[in-house]
């Protein structure tokens, strides 16, 4: 069967909507009976790939927990864990529609040597390509909503039993005739009476598995396709937050005055100074970070003004009362690496306490489509207010990226205020503002077409 690709219409969404590279991420089903080659095909894939962003989900995590009397009977060879009720089907119907929505998820670890699931789980989040694997990826009919590839490996059964068996007795520790047990009476009923009729409902049939080379870089190819047609996607996205708002004309500059969310550093004479000293290629390395310090210290005091306050009455020394404020909600910061971690001296000397988590994105040097490498937020950062920080935003790619992970993880735009020393008005703070609009923004300088970034490298001295 031929393989098509995607076909997605621009037309359909929102004129400003951001979707990032892992909303929406391709899922790829692979089933075949125990033993067929199923997960070798997937890591073949992935390892042809080569991207960072592509995980297996197996349903052998989603098994599920057994009581004390069903271990026994597991325990003795005799617990069916290849009908379908042995598995939570439910939770990973549930699990595919985060992930498609571009949302964290928890995945269960089960334990074949306790036959349990154990208290340890694996996060899985910004996944681009994802591989469903078991003998009932192609089995219900939710999952099969969300599939965007369906792959059926079929092997013939003897070869799949010498496999079944090989890791039974070695990965799992069962004896011989305990797995010879299991695959008599329940895993060739089940495979024919349930996973067998599952071929049908697949897009590419590859016989033999992972000897089966033709069939194996045909998909790959697929794939590949699919991704690229992604990325050119993505990148259009980006493109468009670019494109005016609705209030704005073409080629017109953006007038901060009109939004109240952005707040831009006062620039008295001495902070134009300042300005001066760091913009001088001359100045020391010494002497930028001596000036960049006190200049953030001013900004972040700009950016706490965005923190919700509420009314507080203390007693005064002298036994009096005074009505004051005080920050109702408990403020954290987000490091957009490497950059925004020239902050974090100011931050703390104005917070000592503050929890500050990190981003890790770059752009793919093909493309220049950004990606998250890597991600460590402060614990119920849903509760919390964010200063977002970098110090440069040129194109404005990296922050709308940043914005999209706090949003997935539960934060409101009005609990996010982006923090950066220099910015490019006309297209890293209109795309910003496009494309989240109660977003709040405190900048200690704007310019016109800023070309390249300067501010960490001078920082850190190289």
């Amino acid at each position: 069967m031929a393989l098509e690709g995607p076909s997605v219409s621009l037309g359909s969404l929102a004129r400003n909507e951001y979707l990032p590279p892992w909303n929406r991420p391709h899922i790829i089903g692979i089933a075949g009976s125990s033993g067929s080659g199923k997960t070798s095909v997937a890591s073949q894939i992935i390892k042809a790939l080569n991207v960072p962003w592509t995980v297996i989900l197996s349903f052998d995590n989603f098994y599920r927990p057994l009581s004390p009397a069903q271990r026994e009977v597991a325990f003795a060879n005799e617990f069916d864990f290849d009908a379908p009720k042995a598995l939570d089907i439910d939770m990973v119907v549930d699990i595919l529609h985060n992930l498609r929505e571009g949302k964290k998820v928890e995945i269960p670890v089960y334990s074949f040597a306790l036959h349990n699931r154990i208290e340890a789980t694996t996060t899985i989040y910004g996944a681009n390509v994802i591989i469903l694997e078991g003998i009932y990826s192609l089995f219900d009919s939710r999952i099969l909503e969300m599939l965007d590839l369906k792959i059926f490996v079929d092997t013939d059964l003897d070869i799949c039993m010498a496999r079944r068996l090989r890791r039974d007795i070695i990965e799992r520790g069962r004896d011989l005739q305990g797995a010879m047990k299991q695959w008599f009476s329940f895993v060739k009923p089940n495979f024919q009476k349930f996973v067998l009729p599952t071929m049908e409902n697949a897009d590419v049939v590859v016989p033999r598995g992972l000897d089966n080379v033709v069939a194996i870089d045909m998909l790959i190819r697929h794939v590949q396709r699919t991704l690229v047609a992604k990325s050119r996607k993505h990148l259009e996205f980006l493109g468009r937050l670019c494109e005016n708002s609705d209030d704005e004309v073409e080629n017109t500059e953006l007038d901060l005055d009109k939004y109240a969310n952005v707040q831009v550093l006062k620039q008295s004479t001495q902070v134009e100074a300042m300005h001066t000293i760091l913009f001088n290629r001359a100045t020391s390395r010494e002497d930028f970070v001596f000036h960049f310090e006190r200049l953030m210290s001013l900004l972040i005091e700009l950016a706490m003004n965005t923190v919700p306050y509420c009314m507080k009455t203390v007693t005064t020394a002298t036994g009096m009362e005074y009505s004051g404020l005080e920050i109702s909600k408990q403020v954290c910061a987000v490091s957009i690496l490497r950059a925004g971690a020239c902050f974090e001296n100011s931050l703390r000397s104005i917070l000592p306490a503050i929890a500050i988590g990190k981003l890790l994105i770059q752009s793919d040097s093909r493309t220049g489509e950004p990606f998250l490498h890597y991600l460590k937020l402060p614990p119920k950062i849903e509760e919390k207010y964010i200063l977002l920080v970098d110090a440069q935003a040129t194109t404005g790619a990296a922050a709308i990226m940043a914005i999209r992970i706090l949003l997935d993880h539960d934060v409101q735009q009005e609990d996010i205020c982006f923090v950066t020393y220099l910015a490019d008005k006309n297209v890293a703070i209109r795309r910003i503002l496009a494309a989240y609009p109660k977003i709040n923004v405190a900048v200690g300088k704007v310019e016109d077409q800023i070309k390249q970034r300067f501010i960490d490298t001078q920082y850190f001295g190289t």
